[in-house]
């Protein structure tokens, strides 16, 4: 299976996260080969991402750590140890911290300088975190879990340690499962958005001022698994168990496209939109 996919800064790679392996591929290659197999994870797979300048990569498995590689060499350059099934793993902005979301409902940040822990949240006891997201200028932080609910914490400034996380909102978004969570992109202000996909079949769109619903997506007939803005914020792509994957335009909150062709469930999407404003 695959549980993630991401595409590399510069557009060169995609990363799959399967189980237990992440496998490299050419974006722009007709080899159905992997260029890299990563491959000490013991469990599952469900977080990867990469450094800005595409340096190193990272990943959360439920196996219960989060790890960091270099992109040039196959081995495993750094662990950290969640105790619990990692479902989440973001970067800040600032690239020095991992944030990762467990399924005991622990939150961590993994300072990459001090190569330690320096901050441990709880926000619902036992209750799994299933997504988080960073807005871009690493003023937000969200978590999403399996009761709905969105927990969003205001990032204090000026202040390069991220172990101020201080409460701003409590939002419930969904009666379900949510899924993913997402803020938008940096190319979308001044409008902020946050995407929430969830077990009840739709995505809601909320306004980061005020946390209100601008729009909920329908068309979808399964979970919605996965979500991704376009680098403008103008589109959204979503994957579900309906076994497609859906173009959304933000304006409307219609569908644009539906790409059909997967026999099982969608989970995961990634967008190639380089820096043309239309999706592609």
């Amino acid at each position: 299976q695959v549980n993630r996919l991401e595409i590399t800064p510069d557009k060169q790679y995609l990363a799959a996260a399967g189980n237990p392996h992440i496998r490299l591929f050419e974006v722009n290659s007709n080899s159905p080969q992997p260029v890299m197999s990563y491959d000490s994870h013991t469990s599952n797979v469900m977080a990867v991402g990469f450094q800005c300048d595409g340096n190193w990569m990272y990943s959360g498995s439920e196996d219960g750590t989060v790890k960091i590689w270099d992109l040039r060499a196959p081995g495993c350059q750094r662990e950290y140890e969640s105790r619990a099934a990692v479902n989440t793993v973001v970067l800040h902005p600032n690239q020095t911290e991992l944030i990762s979301g467990d399924q005991n409902g622990n939150i961590r940040v993994w300072d990459l300088t001090a190569n330690s822990c320096s901050c441990e949240l709880v926000p619902e006891v036992d209750t799994a975190v299933r997504s988080l997201t960073v807005m871009w200028d690493g003023s937000l932080v969200v978590a999403a879990n399996n009761r709905g609910t969105c927990y969003v914490w205001r990032l204090l400034r000026g202040n390069q340690t991220m172990t101020n996380f201080e409460p701003l909102h409590k939002l419930q978004a969904h009666d379900g499962y949510i899924l993913k969570c997402l803020l938008s992109p940096e190319f979308c202000e001044p409008n902020r958005y946050l995407a929430t996909a969830s077990s009840d079949h739709t995505v809601k769109i909320w306004n980061v001022d005020g946390f209100t619903l601008e729009k909920t997506l329908v068309g979808h007939s399964r979970w919605v698994w996965d979500c991704v803005f376009s680098v403008d914020g103008a589109y959204l792509i979503t994957a579900s168990s309906d076994s497609t994957a859906r173009l959304w335009t933000m304006a409307s909150g219609e569908t644009i496209r539906v790409y059909q062709g997967h026999h099982k469930a969608t989970v995961c999407c990634a967008l190639h939109d380089g820096a043309e404003s239309s999706p592609s």
